[in-house]
């Protein structure tokens, strides 16, 4: 029987190269610096996966929650325009683990956004960059989505404004820029509704590789594994690919196994797509650190994903509790966490 992939590319082969391996020294004047995303940005989607320019507008409906997005006359944010966002959002992060003040207003040095994305540093490049932020800044979006204890029924840009320095002249590079983040995304980031992303992510060549990953990494976290159909897989990524396109995107995922985070297999019966920790998340979220007793911020996020409703502050303190009373000491305190978030979930529901 003759396969139908002969000749799958290995998973390092299926990853754009890593530009940068020195990045860590350039990262925004913090050099241990992790990918962060916010949560409702990788819950739904408010990117367009086209490299073309998407101009009409799009509206999103699920389990209640909606959105409604509507372009500029550049188009819409792309998911590679998203790569500026996961800048601002790192930097703060990186500052707030660090006790340093932060802001909504954003000052991003370009080389290093440039390097920290796994770019190049060519003068295209720059010119790109400039046109992404003029379609983030140009997108618009109405939603009901939570962040934190609010819920906005409000139309809102991702960043309320931008400054960008050059060298003198039309043709002059871009030295850096000033982005002030709306208040919809400083929000979720203050409420630690962030997930750390795999460094990988940036090398991801296609843009439904990286919103497959996003769904994954939100819905899966640090779960064993997680299970969709493709139906809704489809729905939830935003792709305007045909039934067809996307199974054969997603069997490509699984063939060439070079997803971060995650194994990806498709079940051509059922049309059911499973996603598998590769248990590989915990060491880009704590290093080579001790346990001391705290947990990671990305575990709120996968306590609020499995224990929709609860406060995950307050699981904590029972989950604590729970510990003393029964003598247990944890090895994996993080998912020992999630698991008891969700047995909590499975037997009282939302509260």
């Amino acid at each position: 029987m003759v396969s139908e992939t002969p000749n799958l590319p290995s998973p390092q082969d299926a990853l754009l190269p890593d530009r940068h391996p020195q990045h860590d020294l350039f990262i925004c004047d913090v050099a241990d610096a992790v990918l962060k995303d916010v949560m409702p940005q990788m819950e739904h989607p408010f990117y367009s996966l086209s490299k073309k320019p998407e101009k009409n507008i799009r509206r999103y409906e699920h389990n209640g929650q909606w959105i409604q997005v509507t372009p500029s006359v550049k188009g819409l944010a792309t998911i590679y325009d998203k790569d500026i966002l996961i800048y601002c959002i790192s930097q703060i992060m990186a500052k707030l683990k660090n006790g340093e003040p932060v802001s909504k207003r954003v000052r991003l040095n370009t080389r290093d956004l440039l390097i920290f994305a796994n770019r190049g540093t060519a003068g295209k490049d720059y010119t790109a960059l400039q046109e992404a932020l003029e379609r983030i800044r140009g997108t618009t979006i109405s939603t009901n989505i939570r962040t934190g204890d609010e819920e906005q029924t409000d139309t809102f840009g991702l960043i309320d404004s931008s400054s960008i320095r050059r060298k003198h002249g039309l043709d002059g590079r871009l030295l850096s820029c000033e982005i002030t983040l709306s208040d919809w995304v400083f929000n979720a980031i203050r409420h630690n509704e962030v997930l750390t992303l795999h460094r990988d992510y940036f090398r991801l060549r296609k843009p439904i590789e990286r919103r497959i990953y996003e769904l994954a990494r939100k819905h899966c976290g640090q779960q064993t594994s997680w299970k969709v159909s493709l139906e809704v897989l489809l729905k939830k990524s935003g792709s305007r690919s045909s039934d067809k396109e996307f199974r054969r995107a997603v069997r490509g995922l699984a063939q060439s196994d070079h997803l971060p985070d995650y194994h990806v297999t498709l079940d051509g019966t059922t049309d059911m797509v499973t996603f598998q920790n590769r248990g590989t998340m915990k060491a880009a979220i704590e290093g080579s650190e001790p346990w001391t007793g705290r947990v990671d911020s990305d575990v709120y996020g996968d306590v609020r994903n499995v224990a929709p409703g609860w406060d995950p502050y307050y699981l904590e303190q029972e989950w604590r509790s729970w510990l003393g009373d029964n003598e247990i000491v944890p090895k994996h305190p993080e998912r020992h966490f999630v698991k008891f978030a969700k047995s909590w979930f499975d037997k009282r529901g939302r509260p």
